[in-house]
């Protein structure tokens, strides 16, 4: 009789074998559940509160996904696809992650049954490279982009089409046109960060606006502030890292003094010090003085004296943007300014936004940058529109770089599915049956599109069939008839890169968990401790 080998510690929960790559899958499909109604013009929103009590609203795949706190390590992969569908394109993380729970929902009966899951990844991965160049090969190209309204028309049809499922997608025409101007606005590069997002609370939707520059929020100031100039026209910018206040004398390190008129000397060398500083300052010729660190009340009513506006405490991704925008450099000694060091702009000015004030800076020389100030009744209302219009943002500029356009509503899923189908009939052996079921995989857009609308999904999902089969490539669901037509027609048009970045995501997140067959688990610290702690000493 052979002796029991023990090789992992007590508590450790091992699993392994077509069991655990079967449990794998389901819990991947209860996940799916979380997202699903979600989906299109028509899906519902989610409410999810958080161990602090914030609550948040959304029909963003990402944003709810990592709401949930997910602690399952398969179910893990589904949120970290989604996630890099959001950082990449913006758009269709919802779409991902419904595709990856399909995939795996359509193969797991072929795993069931035997099939090697290498065997299942190798024809997973060649229907998807099928399906990315059969997107390639029938994308519309934008032409004759030096069209400029034709091309700016383009682009507004991608931003609706992208906000046509979101919170506001009743503003979409009004949200599309300002997402476009300000992406418009960057240069060649189309740096993201160069648009800036702001929220104030109040006021209706379309009380929304776009800034040509930057602009944030009015930070901590003291009571001379009020005496300071509001505009400047071609003002110079000093961008400070310097503290321009008294500290107390507690927060200084110890100094011991036998005489009272020594303690003076100290107070009046760091009186001394500060006036050298601002003096320095306004010899720049400086008109326009911000700083990370804060400014104090005699800075403040010094610089008012002479005409200078100042803010203090200004948050670092504001003061990034500003030096991008406004040129010039961080500066961290006085000594050091310069009109090298300064920045410049056409105009500045604080404006009142709602119950905020706002600094502005427009006509930027260096770089082009803007800022969307929005406005809604409620803050979660506006992180949605953070979070809404972030993904319409993403997809201009995706659509910009990449000139290929494809229709969405379903229609390019189903043209695929086809493709596929057909495709699958010109192989022998069991990559057939893979493909075809990677085919029906992708009719679990158009369909629950229609679910979520409350059409009847079978009845939709024949006719669109009958109109691929028949050479009409574009057709998908129309939300509007509950009925299919035309899509590209009615201008519903997504970024090719955006349908080929889901499609990769989708199956290589699926090969991820098929690729998985065995679980290793152990215990955290956390449940150990309370046995250590129940045990007395000896």
């Amino acid at each position: 009789m052979f002796p029991s080998i023990i090789l992992l510690k007590e508590g450790v929960e091992n699993s392994q074998g077509k069991e655990q790559l079967i449990s794998n899958i389901n819990v991947c499909q209860s996940l799916l559940d979380a997202v699903r109604t979600t989906l299109g013009p028509r899906g519902m929103d989610k409410l999810i509160v958080n161990e602090v009590g914030k609550t948040t609203i959304s029909n963003d795949g990402a944003c709810i996904l990592k709401a949930l706190d997910v602690c399952h390590p398969a179910a893990e992969i589904l949120v970290n696809v989604a996630k890099s569908q959001d950082a990449e394109v913006g758009d269709g993380t919802t779409s991902v992650v419904l595709l990856t729970g399909e995939y795996l929902k359509n193969l797991k009966s072929f795993i069931e049954e035997g099939v090697h899951p290498r065997f299942v990844m190798k024809s997973l991965r060649q229907a998807t490279n099928f399906a990315i160049e059969k997107i390639k090969s029938i994308s519309i190209r934008i032409e004759d982009k030096d069209k400029e309204k034709e091309f700016r028309n383009l682009l507004e049809k991608c931003a609706m089409t992208a906000l046509g499922s979101k919170l506001i997608s009743h503003q979409k025409n009004f949200f599309g046109k300002m997402v476009v101007d300000a992406v418009l606005m960057l240069d060649e590069t189309l740096g993201q960060k160069m648009i800036g997002i702001k929220k104030v609370l109040g006021g209706a939707l379309e009380d929304s606006l776009l800034v040509a520059g930057v602009a944030f929020k009015k930070t901590f100031s003291y009571a001379g502030f009020e005496m300071q100039p509001k505009r400047y026209n071609n003002p110079k910018i000093a961008i400070l890292n310097i503290e321009l206040e008294l500290k107390a004398e507690k927060d200084n390190a110890e100094i011991r003094i036998s005489d009272v008129h020594e303690y003076q000397k100290i107070v009046d060398a760091e009186w001394k010090i500060l006036y050298i500083k601002l003096d320095l300052i306004i010899k720049s010729g400086a008109q326009v003085v911000l700083s990370k660190l804060p400014i104090g009340d005699v800075a403040t009513q010094y610089f008012a004296d002479r005409n200078v506006f100042c803010a203090g405490r200004v948050p670092d991704e504001d003061m990034d943007r500003t030096l991008k925008a406004c040129g010039g450099s961080l500066v961290s000694v006085v000594q050091d300014i310069s009109d090298l060091n300064l920045g410049s702009c056409k105009t500045f000015e604080e404006r009142q936004v709602g119950n905020e004030r706002y600094n502005i800076f427009t006509g930027c020389p260096q770089a082009k940058t803007c800022t969307i100030i929005l406005r809604g009744a409620a803050q979660q209302i506006m992180d949605e529109m953070e979070r809404s219009i972030h993904d319409a943002i993403m997809v201009v500029r995706r659509t910009i770089k990449n000139d290929a356009i494809v229709a969405g509503g379903g229609a390019i899923e189903m043209e695929l599915s086809r493709a596929l189908r057909d495709y699958s009939r010109s192989i022998e052996g069991k990559e057939q049956l893979l493909i075809g079921a990677v085919a029906k995989s992708l009719e679990v857009i158009p369909r629950q599109l229609c679910i979520n609308a409350g059409f009847d999904a079978t009845n939709i999902l024949n006719k669109l069939r009958q109109k691929h089969s028949m050479g009409k490539i574009w057709y998908g669901v129309d939300l509007n008839t509950e009925d299919v037509a035309d899509n590209y027609e009615a201008c519903v048009w997504e970024p090719a890169a955006v349908k080929i970045n889901c499609l990769s995501a989708a199956c290589e997140a699926a090969s991820t968990i098929l690729s998985v067959d065995e679980t290793v688990k152990n215990p955290s610290a956390r449940e150990e401790m309370p046995e250590r702690g129940m045990r007395r000493p000896m």
